[in-house]
């Protein structure tokens, strides 16, 4: 932005070099400044602060504009996404850019202190061409017969004749400069509501194809865990007639408790004993699981049907300020979680470097992390974990490592949250059938590995304690 002042009177030029919204003209209304300036305005501050702006004039009447300081010229390149701003001294040398080009870039590189070159379509030097003075423009439309006539079309832009016959929504204005400042102002207040509306659905999408697929993924679990009852009768059976088993048979047919034969598939290589031992663990940890499951269920159930209304908000929203309060209200919800339990497109996202990390939807949508085995869990909790994040452990026993992110606000962690993530730490641990369960948590800060014990082994200190039911 240029205040000019001439014969008392001040004026705004903007000079604008976006991708899209590439313009020179005037303003009646001067942005705020941005904090500080960019190397770019600075330089320009420097050098041309109270200087006289001696002329202006058009490179072959295209879209290169040349304001002419006398020991330094601003030229302003408009042509689309290849627009500049660039500063150069009287020696023709490039002061500075509003954006540098590097060689690798193009072959019209604008670096510091390089010799400044005309954009090539602009460097014939064809007799009929000539630099345009700006000041003959508008009798260049006297002369065709145009009357001077500025306004603007929401949808098509400003121009400096009257084209209301060609688009009904036509709005004049007292002059060019107000015609294009006020269309580039509906465009861009458009443009942003676009992408900002674009970038919600985006989001919102990824979150609800993510719950859809952790939703089935659970579904299957908790179906598997339906036949933990079938598991555990299979065993039963086993262990009844495991002296009459034959050796080496991958299936046998037993009576079952009401009389009827039963088909049970077997472990070739494994005793009958064997196989109903490993049958009994199957259905224990089918079972031990089955609550958890069916409570993550429900919450992201609940969390996808939140989400399908943002999404219709997001849809029908017409001003970038539904689109604001929209994303306000997930991100204050913590909707926009990708990453779930048994999700597959949760682990594209956080892959934890291939480690069997698993993460939880908790309470309120609190993110809940355990590792699934030694190595998982010192990656978790050396590598992950933030010092005020929420670590917890089952008490004097072997326990998945669990962890609750806070962001660096622990004490804004809700207590049925860290209750919620005691009982992630009890269902991974050998003490999940036991009664009440002492799950110690404590700050991440105060955990540590001690050199040379094995992975997953820690010390902890300044812990509390909750108690969980196994």
């Amino acid at each position: 932005m240029l205040e000019i002042y001439n014969r008392g009177n001040a004026f705004q030029l903007l000079l604008c070099c976006h991708p899209e919204f590439f313009r020179v003209h005037f303003v009646t209304q001067r942005p705020r400044n941005q904090g500080d300036p960019p190397v770019f305005l600075a330089t320009l501050r420097a050098r041309l602060d109270g200087k006289t702006l001696e002329s202006v004039t058009m490179k072959h009447s295209d879209r290169v504009l040349v304001l002419n300081f006398g020991d330094h010229r601003l030229i302003a390149e408009l042509m689309g996404k290849h627009s500049n701003l660039i500063l150069i001294d009287d020696e023709n040398r490039i002061v500075a850019a509003a954006k540098w080009v590097r060689e690798a870039q193009s072959s019209r590189p604008i670096l510091p202190n390089t010799i400044y070159l005309w954009p090539p379509v602009l460097a014939s030097s064809k007799p009929d061409l000539r630099n345009f003075e700006l000041p003959s423009v508008h009798s260049k439309f006297s002369k065709a017969g145009l009357p001077w006539s500025p306004g603007f079309s929401l949808k098509h832009g400003a121009y400096p004749v009257e084209l209301a016959d060609r688009y009904p929504s036509w709005v004049p204005k007292d002059s060019f400069s107000i015609a294009c400042e006020q269309a580039y102002r509906e465009r861009i207040l458009s443009h942003e509501f676009e992408s900002s509306q674009r970038g919600l659905i985006s989001q919102l999408e990824s979150a609800v194809l993510a719950r859809e697929v952790a939703i089935q993924e659970l579904c299957e679990a908790i179906e598997t865990g339906g036949r933990a009852g079938l598991w555990q009768r299979h065993a039963e059976l086993l262990m009844a007639y495991a002296s009459n088993l034959p050796a080496g048979s991958a299936r046998i047919l037993l009576p079952d408790y009401d009389g009827a034969e039963l088909e049970i598939k077997l472990n070739s290589e494994e005793s009958g004993k064997e196989n109903a031992l490993r049958l009994f663990e199957k259905a224990k940890k089918a079972k031990g699981r089955l609550g958890v499951l069916n409570d993550q269920l429900v919450r992201l159930r609940g969390i996808k049907h939140d989400l399908d209304g943002y999404l219709l908000r997001a849809l029908e929203a017409q001003t970038k300020q539904e689109i604001e309060v929209c994303l306000s209200e997930i991100k204050e919800r913590r909707l926009l979680l990708t990453q779930v339990q048994g999700s597959a497109e949760g682990r594209q996202v956080k892959p934890f470097e291939g480690h069997r990390i698993r993460e939880l939807v908790g309470p309120k949508n609190h993110r809940v992390l355990y590792g699934e085995n030694a190595e998982a869990n010192d990656y978790l909790t050396l590598r992950v974990a933030k010092s005020n994040d929420w670590w917890l452990h089952v008490r004097g026993h072997t326990s998945a490592h669990v962890l609750i992110p806070t962001s660096n606000k622990p004490e804004l962690t809700p207590r049925e949250v860290l209750e919620y993530a005691a009982k992630v730490a009890v269902q991974n641990s050998p003490q999940k059938h036991a009664g009440f369960v002492a799950v110690d948590f404590t700050l991440k800060k105060y955990v540590r590995r001690t050199k040379g014990s094995p992975k997953g082994t820690v010390i902890y200190t300044h812990e509390k304690t909750l108690h969980v039911e196994g």
